[in-house]
């Protein structure tokens, strides 16, 4: 019989924005904490200076994209867990598959 693959296990109705919550809402609390690090050494518009210096984005604006970024990157970190942490397919395994312990 040829190994099923698990990623079409998926959370349960009930229990997707729960997950999503667990995704976003630590990934806003880190980028803002990542904000406030970062933008306490460096200044938005040198950043522009050295990276588009042709464009004319403002200090807010560079906060602004600073903290999306941020929170990209922060959620996808939390993304990548709740996908190692969704429940085991119905399916069932395959049985050569050991539990580590």
């Amino acid at each position: 019989m040829p190994r099923q693959c698990l990623t079409h296990a998926r959370w349960p109705p009930g229990r997707r924005l729960p997950a999503l919550g667990a995704i976003l809402w630590p990934g806003f609390i880190t980028a803002a904490l990542a904000c406030v690090v970062f933008f306490a050494f460096v200044d938005p518009l040198r950043l522009r200076d050295i990276s588009f210096p042709g464009h004319g984005i403002s200090r807010g604006l560079g906060y602004t994209l600073g903290f999306f970024m941020f929170w990209g990157i922060t959620s996808l970190s939390s993304a990548t867990t709740c996908y190692l942490l969704r429940p085991a397919s119905a399916h069932g395994g395959d049985d050569d598959e050991v539990p580590l312990g």
